[in-house]
């Protein structure tokens, strides 16, 4: 995999390579009913460093193209390249490594385990890549210090807080190093202090290591820190309308 210290824009350089690129993605399920046309032709790159938010009602298509980006599924028509590997063609191995090294995902509702402790749960990625114990340990030290958990390393999900637990569950996405991040609606459980307090965390991350997010949510503060927003509306793929006056920063 290249590293991000490879990809990352400097200036004067060439512009990185997309670590995303989507080209007229579609997904179709077939129902009793008849097919359902969850997604339809979207288009999308991503580059290192790069925040982009997707917003959409519910019911959108929102989660299926998380899915369809990050692997987890595979689209009906188009191509999606992810770090390198065509989602649409690659054998089962291959997204399986993808999943464990080329992208991370943050779930809104947490998705810890509860008999884990907060270290333990963000260990669990590497253990499945057979990360050396040392190693393990330092890695998972140094995520939960960045996100602000390190005092709370012992802690069961039970004795945390929504925010607390979603800070694990960030650090969780980061501990393998992966270039790209999904999460899907990350503070839609959270109030708003706490949902502020995680977007400010998920910018800094994205801004700070060059990772770069794929984020869906419906919080108008989280899009106005985005590098883009783009809207989902009937399973298409694009750009809201420009809005003006008060009401511009309405989602």
């Amino acid at each position: 995999m290249t590293s991000l210290d490879t990809v990352t824009d400097r200036p004067g350089a060439a512009p990185a390579a997309p670590l995303l690129a989507a080209d007229a993605v579609s997904r179709v399920f077939d129902t009793a009913a008849g097919p359902v046309v969850a997604l339809a032709e979207a288009t999308l790159e991503v580059h290192p460093g790069e925040l982009v938010v997707v917003k959409g009602r519910s019911g959108s298509g929102k989660t299926t193209l998380l899915n369809v980006l990050s692997g987890l599924d595979r689209p009906t028509a188009g191509s999606v390249v992810v770090a390198g590997v065509d989602v649409a063609t690659a054998d089962e191995a291959a997204l399986v490594r993808l999943r464990q090294r080329g992208v991370g995902f943050v779930f809104q509702s947490f998705g810890l385990i509860p008999v884990l402790s907060a270290a333990e749960n963000v260990e669990v990625p590497l253990r499945l890549l057979g990360v050396d114990p040392a190693e393990r340990d330092a890695r998972v030290a140094d995520l939960l210090d960045r996100v602000g958990l390190a005092a709370h390393a012992r802690q069961r999900p039970t004795e945390l807080s929504g925010g607390q637990q979603q800070r694990v569950g960030i650090a969780r996405a980061l501990v393998a190093d992966p270039p790209l991040l999904f999460a899907d609606e990350p503070t839609g459980q959270l109030d708003s202090v706490t949902g502020r307090q995680i977007m400010d965390l998920l910018v800094d991350l994205v801004h700070g290591s060059g990772v770069a997010a794929v984020v869906t949510t419906h919080d108008p503060a989280l899009m106005a820190r985005a590098d883009r927003v783009l809207e989902l509306h009937d399973g298409r793929l694009g750009h809201p309308p420009k809005r003006h006056g008060r009401h511009a920063a309405e989602g």
